[in-house]
């Protein structure tokens, strides 16, 4: 942990593609939509632009096949298919990690969900997964995209949602009479370009666990990302393209992670051998 963090004490996980390998199954249902008017597979570097960013992110995928439907439309093909996300299943490292932040730790850790997807949708794909039902057995640390407090216009790379799991942290926090968490004292786990700048924009520190693909068309871009400029300009990044050989590569740390300039991201490639003392996070027996 850099000298001038304080330790984490809340920990807010994305769901699709962080949790859980559902990023595959949503890529699998857009292939199928897609073939049944004649377009090409879904590729990743435009899939980059796309997750985690409600309705202007569908429209792009509609616009890159040149698709006459409306999002509406698109979305009333998706709902024939959800029944597909039953199959869905934890990532690797993950079921260690919740039972460690959930159980194990020295003191007190938060633990909260932020998802863009909906509620019902959460149910659907992770019922059947034990480990998650019970690290976030508190539904009052629940936040999705159809929340009473969201709004399309709020989905990341907005920091709303990020901020309102922190907002019903600090309330049950006051309740209970204990001290209030900071944005910095907080770390979100997710796997999207433009979760990752939610988090950067709502103050908090982030690890970024991104889908094999998406790595693979963010080669070199990775600080871009770590530091959350990727839409800051409000220009969609061209993923996938070759970039400019003044384009800053980042070092791998010792342990083979990405960590961004200022210490407060990191890229890794799973979730497994979580380095908890990063973070000032004490797990007992270690």
């Amino acid at each position: 942990m850099l000298q001038h963090l304080p330790p984490i004490r809340a920990c807010i996980f994305d769901v699709d593609g962080t949790l859980i390998n559902s990023e595959d199954i949503y890529t699998d249902i857009y292939n199928k939509i897609l073939a049944s008017h004649n377009k090409p597979p879904y590729p990743w570097r435009i899939k980059a632009t796309q997750q985690s960013r409600g309705t202007p992110g569908t429209q792009r995928l509609l616009d890159w096949a040149e698709l006459p439907l409306t999002v509406q439309e698109w979305q009333q093909k998706e709902k024939a298919y959800t029944h597909l996300f039953t199959a869905s299943k934890v990532l690797p490292g993950v079921e260690k990690l919740l039972e460690d932040l959930a159980t194990r730790t020295a003191h007190q850790l938060h633990l909260s969900l932020a998802s863009s997807a909906g509620a019902s949708k959460f149910a659907l794909k992770t019922s059947h997964i034990p480990s998650i039902a019970k690290a976030f057995a508190d539904k009052r640390f629940h936040v999705f995209g159809d929340d009473p407090e969201m709004s399309d216009a709020k989905k990341k790379p907005e920091p709303d949602i990020f901020l309102l799991a922190l907002k019903r942290i600090n309330e049950a926090a006051r309740q209970a009479g204990g001290k209030e968490v900071d944005a910095m004292e907080c770390l979100v786990f997710e796997d999207s370009i433009a979760g990752v700048e939610a988090a950067r924009r709502a103050g908090m520190r982030v690890v970024w666990v991104p889908h094999r693909g998406l790595a693979e068309v963010c080669e070199g871009r990775e600080e871009e990302v770590l530091m959350g400029r990727t839409e800051a300009d409000g220009k969609v990044p061209r993923y996938g393209e070759k970039i400019g050989a003044e384009a800053k590569k980042l070092e791998p740390a010792e342990d083979g992670r990405l960590i961004s300039e200022d210490g407060l991201a990191e890229m890794r490639a799973s979730l497994e051998g979580f380095p908890y003392e990063t973070y000032g996070i004490r797990i007992a027996g270690q």
